[in-house]
């Protein structure tokens, strides 16, 4: 939303109601914290990559990265996941999980991302603890779980938390709805690691989400340097929490994007893309998941990966082998 970026006459006018919504965190987390409320374990270490902001920031690609890192050390992951966007997360369905063939409308976008990059079980539900449990019974192997999003979701205990902070920051500082907190920064406190791209507001592991080709969608054979579209103008499509990323790193390589942002998660549908040429068109990887039934042959995706500091992977796994040890 607009009106999260500054302070100013819509986010003051709404900052008594973020009062108010800063008020049940603070009390919802406290009656967690002193057991009021309950929160179950699954009886396998649980990392949470989660944010602060409503929206998009970086944390699925960290969430592939490190099931990738704990693959290379032996440890067998699972994915759990809200699933949003999808029927699962909206209506509040049973666990489900998500792979290749999965419908993004049932079970949202980013969870058939997540499986078809990870090769992970990935389980979706709106109740976390639910996803765990149904991944846990149906993959006994599972010996550690990651998931994406889920920071606020206190109902699953949890070992180790991470919290991604990308190059928006905390936009205006203000909780929703006046601005786009979830909860206060001060919750940084207290979380276990802060991974930053983009981001000079605050100290943590520094990420960088890298991609150096383009993906034909009709064809996934046909791989090319995105270098090579060098001058031309393609249409830049992103439905993702922060698209000027996605614009940017298209212009780094000499692109000229003609910029469509869609809202996070947007549903595509028939026509979306119809800008009226045949200009190549270049969309994020979460996009191109519903959109890939659509797919004509000059539709391309630019599929990104996560590069960490090599300090955060060691605190990592230093930080699990002592949790499983617990």
């Amino acid at each position: 939303m607009r009106h999260w970026g500054r302070r100013g006459a819509l986010a003051w006018l709404l900052w008594p109601a973020s009062l108010a919504f800063g008020l049940v965190v603070f009390i919802r987390r406290f009656l967690y914290r002193i057991r009021v409320l309950g929160s179950k374990h699954p009886g396998v270490p649980v990392i949470v990559v989660g944010n602060l902001t409503a929206g998009g920031s970086g944390k699925t690609p960290l969430v592939l990265r490190i099931v990738e890192l704990l693959r290379e050390h032996g440890w067998k992951p699972g994915i759990v996941s809200r699933g949003h966007g999808g029927s699962v997360a909206a209506k509040g369905e049973a666990p489900r999980e998500a792979n290749i063939a999965s419908d993004p409308s049932e079970v949202g976008d980013e969870p058939i991302l997540l499986a078809r990059r990870s090769g992970c079980p990935v389980w979706v539900a709106p109740e976390r603890g639910a996803a765990c449990r149904a991944l846990r019974e149906q993959h006994p192997e599972c010996d550690v779980i990651v998931t994406d999003d889920g920071l606020q979701h206190y109902a699953l205990a949890r070992d180790i938390e991470i919290c991604v902070v990308d190059g928006r920051g905390f936009g205006n500082g203000f909780l929703m709805p006046a601005g786009p907190l979830r909860e206060p920064r001060s919750r940084l406190s207290s979380v276990d690691a802060v991974v930053t791209h983009g981001s000079a507001e605050v100290k943590g592991y520094k990420m960088q989400l890298q991609g150096e080709s383009l993906v034909r969608i009709t064809d996934a054979h046909d791989v090319r340097p995105a270098k090579s579209f060098a001058g031309q103008t393609v249409h830049a499509v992103a439905g993702i929490g922060d698209p000027k990323r996605f614009f940017l790193d298209l212009a780094r390589f000499g692109i000229k994007p003609v910029p469509h942002p869609f809202p996070d998660h947007h549903p595509f549908r028939a026509g979306d893309l119809d800008f009226g040429d045949d200009a190549p068109v270049v969309m994020t990887e979460k996009d191109a998941v519903k959109w890939r039934r659509l797919a004509e042959p000059n539709h391309w995706v630019f599929p990104v990966s996560a590069s960490l500091d090599p300090a955060f992977e060691r605190w990592l796994l230093e930080k699990l082998s002592g949790s499983e040890a617990a």
